[in-house]
């Protein structure tokens, strides 16, 4: 990808190097130590939260986010020349959608899942 990109359905789908010092959407540029300080204490309470969980699906869920913070983690950590410093790589760029990679995935879907397992009646929740 370093080349350039890699077509794989054409322009619609592609393989792209691109690197982010920021958040989402590529805001909050060079914020890296504040976000890879705010990934470590989310993967702290998603920790402490999976061990009351009572739903196989809930833990599926924070496992995503948990994972995703742990791999956009992992690039600040070995990306960079300080602390915290370095940037994200995302590569997966579909035309119509900002570029991201699979922890972006993982988090979003984590979250998606969460919402809609919290308007989902779980063991215990049947209205009587």
């Amino acid at each position: 990808m370093s080349d350039g990109p890699v077509a794989l359905l054409g322009e619609f789908l592609e393989f792209r190097l691109t690197r982010n010092p920021g958040a989402a959407f590529s805001s909050f540029q060079d914020g890296g130590p504040v976000l890879g300080l705010v990934a470590l204490v989310m993967v702290v309470v998603i920790v402490i939260a999976l061990q009351s969980v009572e739903r196989r699906a809930e833990a599926i869920a924070l496992g995503a986010v948990m994972g995703g913070a742990l791999g956009n983690f992992t690039d600040r950590v070995f990306r960079g020349e300080g602390f915290l410093d370095g940037a994200v790589i995302d590569f997966i760029d579909f035309s119509f959608w900002p570029t991201f990679n699979v922890a972006d995935s993982g988090i979003t879907l984590g979250v998606v899942a969460l919402l809609v397992l919290s308007f989902t009646a779980g063991p215990g929740d049947e209205p009587t």
